[in-house]
């Protein structure tokens, strides 16, 4: 049995969505959710702290969220967090939570949206190390996972 979670989480795209190519296509933005009460006090409604949440996807499902997303949009996403380890250029060791994605979808009580269907190749190449991906994104060199 797994000690993986599953995670759902909610919120609106707080950053643009790029599609990095390479041997694995991926994207990695961020999502902003700011939970609210209704303060029967004063009879309105307060914000709570807003929560922001990296969120990665990988091959056709990042290729998909590039063509489908733009910032401000509201999304439900789930998938399972995963911390990202690298190490810097200078030697000093990195590291990034983020939610890798298995799912994303506009959230429907937000307004309406219509399926198009795609017809990509599949990709053949295996998944890139998430630690790797990020820290070339940041131009830093990576040691190879250990076995």
């Amino acid at each position: 049995m797994s000690n993986d979670n599953t995670m759902t989480f909610h919120g609106r795209v707080g950053t643009k969505v790029e599609l990095r190519e390479g041997a694995v296509p991926w994207v990695l933005f961020r999502v902003a959710s700011t939970p609210s009460y209704f303060d029967q006090a004063t009879r309105t409604w307060r914000d709570l702290e807003t929560i922001w949440v990296s969120v990665k996807a990988w091959r056709t499902l990042a290729q998909n969220v590039a063509d489908s997303l733009e910032v401000g949009d509201p999304i439900v996403v789930i998938g399972k967090m995963r911390t990202e380890k690298w190490t810097t250029q200078d030697g000093e060791p990195r590291e990034s939570t983020v939610l890798e994605a298995n799912l994303i979808g506009h959230d429907l009580t937000w307004g309406v949206t219509k399926l198009q269907r795609v017809d990509r190749q599949a990709p053949t190449a295996a998944r890139e190390d998430t630690g790797a991906a990020l820290a070339a994104l940041e131009g830093e060199q990576v040691e190879a996972p250990a076995a």
